[in-house]
């Protein structure tokens, strides 16, 4: 989090931005630090997970006795929901989501959650923003000349409206909070900072590096 305040810092003077839904000049955005919709699990933190987790293991992976393990690439099936039980996020009855474990594809306390299970296991495991995405952080809400905008983008800006930030690094989703005069605040922290995330996960493949 602290590299990515200094590099919003270093480029500020150098952004352009781009409509939400619009395809970004420098690039794509992760894993983000996300992969986002179903994919949108980026590593931004390192301090050890609170896990409440209820496990259940099938037949079918006590049976094969596959594990999933640092490396393997795991296919899952999952459902993310905040505390209250509000559903943000699910690819149940889509395509299963697919990743490597350990190599920064997803939040840490999901590639944590993942390790040990077997193929066919089911895990509800709730992560803590120092796991998922971070504490929100006041320093990422920054205020941007409104007409350093493109001319298409200036004269449409609403509040609330999410735009793309190119840098370098490539496109950062950045949300608009207020429009005052010639002032646009703009909001970096990820939508899902400082939130405690609650997820139902089910793994389907584990494929070991080299299969």
């Amino acid at each position: 989090m602290k590299k990515f305040f200094v590099m919003l810092l270093a480029v500020a003077v150098l952004f352009s931005f781009a409509a939400c839904g619009e395809s970004a000049s420098t690039g794509s955005q992760t894993g983000t630090a996300t992969q986002t919709s179903s994919q949108s699990m980026t590593a931004t933190s390192s301090s050890e997970v609170a896990q409440n987790e209820t496990a259940t293991g099938s037949q079918t992976g006590k049976e094969n006795g596959k594990v999933v393990e640092k490396g393997d690439t795991v296919s899952v099936f999952y459902t993310g929901k905040f505390e209250n039980g509000e559903v943000f996020d699910s690819n149940v009855g889509k395509e299963p989501f697919t990743f490597t474990v350990g190599a920064g594809q997803v939040i840490p306390g999901f590639d944590k959650a993942v390790l040990g299970m077997k193929l066919g296991e089911e895990k509800t495991v709730t992560i803590t923003p120092e796991e998922g995405y971070g504490e929100r952080d006041e320093r990422y809400v920054f205020q941007y000349p409104l007409d350093k905008f493109p001319e298409d983008i200036k004269k449409n800006l609403k509040v609330g409206e999410t735009l793309y930030m190119n840098t370098e690094q490539g496109p950062i989703p950045v949300k608009v909070i207020a429009i005052e005069g010639a002032t646009v605040t703009i909001d970096a922290n990820h939508p899902l900072a400082g939130k405690t995330l609650v997820f139902d996960i089910k793994v389907v493949d584990i494929k070991k590096p080299g299969n």
